[in-house]
């Protein structure tokens, strides 16, 4: 059976890769497929989450054992077989890559083929430049916040835009409407 999971960023717009994998190879398998689509360093500590349908995280499959006293049961890349962890197109994964400022990337599976097998993984597309793999925190910080700024100015701009045509007039008469006005109109004949 032959998974193709489109791989997405939240960085970079024009930025899409969509990786051919067999189900039977390991989640270590896809990690190692990714970073050579988008040129990253392999040994850069890095997680895969299987996420729900709103991208919340729910299991964690970790390229190695950080000893966590959590109770949560411990993935490994290189033992976890991706048919074990994912059946249905349309499951949502993330990849983050970037353990320091917690970037990822956002990856769906977009079709299961059957009866079918891959030996290696294949980048079937490629498009546009990965974002960079390490950031400096405090350029990830400037980075959102500018992000922020240009929101707040994007919120402020278009409330501004509404102004009075959006609220009403201030040559609003509450006269105009009464109760008598409605019971005069025949409802039926308008709908």
């Amino acid at each position: 059976m032959i998974f193709t999971f489109r791989i997405v960023s939240d960085e970079v717009d024009n930025f899409r890769r969509e990786i051919k994998i067999d189900a039977d190879a390991t989640f270590l398998d896809l990690k190692n497929a990714i970073c050579d689509s988008v040129d990253y360093d392999k040994n850069q500590m890095c997680s895969f989450f299987i996420c729900d349908d709103n991208w919340e995280k729910e299991k964690e499959i970790t390229l190695e054992d950080m000893g966590s006293d959590s109770a949560q049961e411990v993935y490994l890349m290189d033992d976890s077989i991706l048919g074990d962890f994912i059946d249905d197109e349309g499951q949502r994964l993330m990849f983050t890559f970037d353990y320091m400022t917690d970037r990822s990337f956002f990856i769906e599976m977009k079709k299961l083929e059957t009866g079918r097998n891959l030996i290696d993984p294949v980048c079937s597309m490629a498009v546009g430049k990965a974002p960079t793999q390490m950031m400096e925190f405090e350029e990830f910080e400037d980075k959102n916040a500018a992000k922020a700024k240009a929101s707040a100015i994007a919120a402020a701009v278009a409330a501004e835009d509404m102004g009075e045509e959006f609220y009403g007039s201030e040559q609003f008469n509450d006269d105009e409407f009464s109760a008598e006005g409605f019971d005069e109109m025949n409802f039926d004949e308008k709908f």
